[in-house]
């Protein structure tokens, strides 16, 4: 019989260490899921970032000096055909109020 309950208790030592083992694997596994779980809703929850601000426009250019010499290459023909009589006062008034804007 000494052996009969030696065999018993040996078995039951071994279930009882199989079941242990087996109980903190599926822990384990659960504790694994539950943080990969939470790892995803963390990362599906959280607000997208703002859209980064648009550019600011670019400075409008400086106006250039090319209207004012064009202004001013415009007279100075205007005046060189008045010069050789090619307009008339009138014409040459009339046209250089045109170039002016006024």
């Amino acid at each position: 019989m000494p052996g009969l309950i030696r065999a018993a208790a040996r078995t039951a030592v071994i279930a009882g260490t199989a079941t242990s083992v087996s109980n903190r694997v599926s822990r384990r596994q659960a504790n694994r899921w539950a943080q990969q779980e939470y790892e995803n809703q963390q990362r599906y929850t959280q607000p997208a970032p703002a859209p980064a601000p648009a550019p600011a426009p670019a400075p409008a250019p400086a106006p250039a000096a090319a209207p004012q010499q064009d202004t001013i290459e415009q007279l100075k023909e205007l005046g060189a055909l008045y010069q050789q009589g090619i307009l008339t006062e009138q014409e040459f008034a009339a046209q250089k109020a045109k170039i002016l804007g006024s």
